[in-house]
């Protein structure tokens, strides 16, 4: 059964294609909300901390580490004020940011293409 596995993954092509290319993603964007952040970031100027933690449905410490990593990576910009005496964050998304993104895109749809032409 293994054998007959490997010879269809073999003779399949563009599903080899997929397996290997799916390596080659960028491991910063891929996690689920990494994506959400920059995916939001890209339809919009700028969000809060709060308006980010809102639409992704999660924690503030989550958010926090999330954001850190993708900042760390230059895909995002993090601005911090006070607007009275409450704290205010923004977060924008980087030129860096914006040409991951689409990268990692055109990368996904690539994968999609090949797995759909395996069907």
């Amino acid at each position: 059964m293994a054998k007959q596995a490997a010879a269809k993954a073999r003779s399949a092509g563009p599903a080899v294609v997929a397996g290997s290319g799916a390596r080659a993603l960028d491991r910063i964007i891929h996690e689920r909300l990494r994506l959400g952040i920059v995916s939001a970031l890209s339809v919009n100027e700028s969000l809060t901390f709060r308006e980010l933690k809102k639409i992704l449905d999660t924690t503030d410490g989550n958010l926090s580490v999330h954001a850190r990593k993708l900042e760390e990576a230059g895909y995002i910009a993090c601005e911090k004020k006070f607007e009275g005496r409450l704290p205010r964050t923004d977060y924008k998304l980087t030129d860096a940011g914006r040409a991951a993104l689409e990268k990692y895109l055109t990368h996904m749809e690539a994968l999609i293409r090949a797995t759909r032409q395996a069907l």
